[in-house]
């Protein structure tokens, strides 16, 4: 075995490791039953943090305080 092969990471910074870089998660489930779809289920999921320096790619739905006239 190489160093690589037994290098151990804690979940804590896997998570960190995920969330500071973003993760997309995407998938589909279909229930079928005699070649007939009855059910499909399509999912999208983007995973990041977010702060001031990166800040959240949705337009809030309310204005700031600061935004209004």
């Amino acid at each position: 075995m190489t160093v690589v092969e037994r290098r151990e990471i804690a979940l804590v910074d896997l998570l960190d490791r995920l969330l500071a870089g973003g993760v997309v998660i995407t998938g589909d489930i279909t229930l079928r039953i005699a070649d007939v779809d009855l059910v499909r289920i399509d999912l999208n999921a983007l995973i990041s943090s977010v702060n001031a320096q990166v800040p959240s790619p949705f337009e809030p739905l309310v204005p700031s305080r600061k935004e209004l006239p």
